[in-house]
């Protein structure tokens, strides 16, 4: 006897329900339905494949090794000379975290530090600025343009005229002292370093900040506005109820990109500092150094710093989407 579920048979049910049952067969499926879409995608996944793919698996290979310069296997003329490094395990990991001669943590404190201050500052001006010209204001144009000017110029040029800016005598210095105060070391003492480094980031990141912002105010409809306007709301609450929350989608995807990009930025800390400012390098440039800033070149433990930096973006990024998941979903509750 054939039982009935909403007006089918049993069976039938079951068949319709185990037709596109298993990852394998869904993935033929689409296959079949979107071929070219595949087409098209394989010298994309083949590239990332060599670009991305085998770096990161020959560097975490490397993090259980104890190579370097004079152990990795290299050719010198006719002779070729084999590698001659070890499998070590976890003590790489082991020494770069818990080792009486460690560097990692000040790095990572300062890193930390630099990323947040970095993302909160660029995304406050870059919004304030923004908001400022997203209204009916004479030479609006121009205003813009000029906004972008430093997201536009190469960031090696920006770095090196900041370099200029902060010389012992340079621009900096010179209103400084124009105004009866003496100016630091802006490029050698500690404290006043990691102030530039992060007053030169902040320089460089506001433009996206800026743009991203605008085009997320561009979408809230106006309506929006003129009904709250017409309840009395004052401009800091439209800005709070509407603005706001109109821009959670916008700002919680360059809030992600700012930290990510802000942790991994090279540009800003190399080149403005170079690489022997010991207080003022984050984890990426640490490993650079570890690389090609010594002798012998320590492959092994400056890929682990690598891995290292790229786990804990790993796990910033899930914790991340995971809390955007939930107050979402408490917001739309």
């Amino acid at each position: 006897m054939t039982t009935v579920v909403e007006g089918k048979p049993a069976r039938q049910s079951h068949r319709d329900q185990g037709s596109g049952r298993g990852p394998m067969r869904r993935i033929k499926n689409s296959y079949h339905q979107y071929w070219y879409a595949w087409a098209m995608c394989v010298p994309v996944v083949l590239v990332l494949g060599a670009v991305v793919a085998y770096p990161l698996i020959q560097g975490v290979y490397l993090t259980f090794t104890d190579a370097t310069s004079q152990n990795v296997g290299r050719t010198i003329g006719v002779n070729e000379i084999p590698d001659s490094f070890s499998w070590v395990g976890l003590k790489n990991y082991t020494e770069i975290l818990t080792g009486p001669n460690n560097q990692f943590w000040p790095h990572f404190t300062w890193t930390v530090v630099w990323t947040i201050a970095c993302v909160v500052l660029t995304y406050g001006i870059g919004l304030g600025f923004a908001v400022a010209i997203n209204r009916e204001i004479k030479a609006r144009g121009f205003y813009r343009m000029l906004l972008i000017l430093p997201w536009a110029v190469p960031t090696f040029v920006t770095v090196f005229a900041w370099r200029l800016i902060l010389a012992d005598d340079g621009v900096a210095n010179q209103l400084l002292l124009g105004i009866g105060l003496d100016g630091p070391s802006w490029l050698s003492d500690p404290f006043a370093q990691k102030v530039a480094a992060i007053a030169v980031n902040i320089w460089c990141g506001v433009p996206f900040m800026m743009v991203s912002m605008l085009g997320g105010l561009q979408s809230i409809p106006r309506e929006l506005y003129e009904a709250a306007e017409m309840d009395g709301a004052t401009p800091w609450q439209r800005f709070v109820n509407v603005t706001l929350p109109g821009l959670r989608p916008v700002s919680s995807t360059v809030i992600l990109l700012g930290v990510i990009w802000t942790f991994n930025q090279f540009n800003v800390i190399f080149l403005l500092f170079g690489g022997n400012s010991d207080s003022v390098q984050i984890l990426v440039t640490y490993a650079y150094r570890l690389f090609f800033g010594q002798q012998p070149q320590d492959y092994a433990r400056s890929a682990t710093v690598g891995i290292l930096c790229l786990s804990l973006l790993v796990v910033f990024t899930s914790v991340y989407r995971r809390w955007l998941k939930r107050h979402n979903e408490g917001v739309l509750a």
